[in-house]
């Protein structure tokens, strides 16, 4: 393996604790619908895959407007409220200034759309540490994570080889494996120990400092 130089974050999980949002809009969006809601405890399965994919299981349809329809409600509460329901994980700002100094290329390739992500990272003083924050559009052309981060690789030109992936949740680690890349999963966020060793995770860390501490060890 080549000498890693370019790291590429998860944000849902990873970076940030959106928990408080996204079950909020979760909920605002399956009352309005008049859909039974899940409990909380239940609900936090659901934080990390795309809207759609979350949708489909939680309303139990494939009907394309309905799962639209749940898409829009989530939004009109999450674009004005819910990004902001979010807290930094202890510890990340110091994670990425640690990275930044040893002159790691970071970015974010995050299933959440751009513009949010974007808003996310700026109010809590974390973009500046990003090279690129890439995200899906609204439409959710991009909700395949796999296809996601390729399009980063690609309009970057970043070496698989030399490039990580550090993620909580199993679908990091398989865009991460279908774009040949390395894989670091987290196990402070919404993925467990078991779901990203059975998706073939590479590295594991426990905490922010691990990460940093397994990266440098990579170089």
């Amino acid at each position: 393996m080549a000498r890693i130089t370019n790291v590429v974050f998860d944000l849902d999980g990873t970076l940030t604790d959106p928990a408080e949002g996204i079950l909020r809009c979760i909920q605002h969006s399956l009352t309005a619908l008049e859909i039974p809601c899940p409990p909380d405890v239940e609900l936090k399965r659901f934080i990390g895959p795309p809207l759609r994919e979350v949708f489909c299981q939680l309303c139990d349809s494939a009907d394309e407007v309905l799962v639209e329809r749940a898409v829009t409600v989530f939004r009109e509460r999450f674009s004005t409220i819910g990004l902001f329901e979010n807290t930094p994980y202890p510890a990340v700002s110091q994670m990425l200034i640690d990275l930044s100094g040893e002159s790691y290329n970071l970015y974010v390739a995050t299933s959440k759309p751009q513009v949010y992500a974007e808003q996310i990272l700026k109010h809590f003083s974390l973009a500046d540490h990003f090279i690129e924050i890439h995200g899906n559009d609204l439409a959710g052309h991009l909700d395949d994570k796999a296809e996601l981060l390729r399009d980063l690789l690609e309009r970057r030109n970043l070496d698989p080889q030399a490039t990580i992936m550090v993620g909580d949740r199993k679908h990091d680690v398989i865009a991460a494996q279908k774009n040949g890349v390395s894989s670091l999963g987290v196990t402070y966020g919404y993925g467990s120990k078991e779901e990203l060793t059975e998706a073939g995770a590479n590295y594991l860390a426990e905490t922010p400092g691990e990460v940093v501490d397994c990266i440098v060890e990579l170089s």
